[in-house]
């Protein structure tokens, strides 16, 4: 297959672009690096079946040859990234869904957008299936995003049913693993950077507000899934193994051999207190369900946080 991967140079779309090759498949990246980095595709650059485009989504989109696949990763996706550039935020789910679209139907290509469990809110429903309808709030900071995916999710539906697109919708929960930028703002990122510099880690609110955290390779086998079966409305992929923020900070801890210490802060305005997905529909459609468990997958993604930090002090020293 020729696949073109938005956003692939970022943390899941590198990883996702990782995948398609190792099964043989020519994939074109497409990147402008408002939240990735190039680094995370570096290794690739050798590879004849690798191309990379250094272009916004949100413009015109022109790609020479036949496309068989149009993956659409491309948006910021932590809070701390889509609250510094909530245009970009807005532009790239909007403007970019349509163009990414546009392109799959003059291609005669299928289509797969990746969503989010924030088209969910703040959710009254737990766990969340994929007909709850969500709890949003659309003129909220985290609205610029948690909307931005809602229409994306609609204008997806409407090319398909409209001009019989052949599409696909992810539904993301909350997704760690190496690649994951330090400075994103993400519980799990920050945790471990935190925890690897002795700093205090910073868990808001109380910290008993619940996530569910997946490993990138049981994510990006979800999703792989998901292309091959004829199923075109939106699929949960995500851990069911629920943890409070206080629960996964102890255990960052531990597995760091850290001795900072838990400092809390206010809680940001409609950060969501429970997050948890019902995969009933991954597993039966997909045959799908996470293997990674939390420690094994936090393991090995602070190897490589204290590999990258080691890097960053030796680079510093240099200069």
């Amino acid at each position: 297959m020729r696949v073109l991967v938005t956003g692939g140079a970022g943390f899941i779309g590198s990883h996702f672009t990782d995948r398609l090759l190792e099964e043989g498949h020519h994939v074109l990246v497409m990147d402008n690096f408002i939240t990735g980095n190039f680094s995370n595709v570096e290794g690739h650059k050798s590879n004849p079946h690798f191309e990379f485009i250094h272009h916004n989504v949100s413009n015109h989109i022109h790609i020479v040859g036949h496309i068989d696949w149009v993956i659409h990763f491309a948006s910021p996706a932590s809070p701390i990234d889509y609250l510094q550039l909530p245009i970009e935020t807005l532009k790239v789910n909007s403007l970019g869904t349509h163009n990414t679209l546009g392109l799959a139907l003059a291609k005669n290509a299928k289509y797969l957008l990746a969503s989010t469990s924030e088209v969910y809110g703040d959710p009254l429903v737990h766990p969340q299936p994929e007909e709850y309808w969500g709890n949003v709030n659309p003129i909220g900071p985290r609205g610029v995003y948690d909307e931005a995916k809602r229409f994306a999710e609609a204008i997806t539906m409407a090319y398909h049913n409209k001009h019989k697109l052949d599409t696909r919708i992810v539904r993301i929960f909350n997704c760690y693993g190496p690649r994951l930028r330090p400075d994103d703002g993400r519980v799990v990122s920050s945790f471990i950077k935190q925890a690897l510099t002795n700093q205090p880690l910073t868990a808001y609110g109380d910290g008993k507000q619940t996530r569910s955290f997946q490993y990138v390779s049981d994510l990006v086998d979800g999703i792989r899934r998901l292309m091959d079966v004829d199923y075109h409305g939106p699929v949960n992929i995500g851990n069911p193994d629920e943890k409070t923020v206080l629960q996964l900070a102890e255990l960052i801890k531990e597995l760091t051999g850290s001795k900072s210490p838990i400092e809390f802060q206010n809680l940001p305005m409609d950060d969501p207190q429970r997050r948890l997905p019902d995969i009933s529909k991954a597993k039966e459609l997909l045959g799908w369900s996470p293997k990674v468990d939390l420690r094994t997958g936090l393991s090995k993604t602070i190897e490589w946080y204290r590999a990258l930090l080691k890097e960053q002090v030796s680079l510093s020293h240099a200069k």
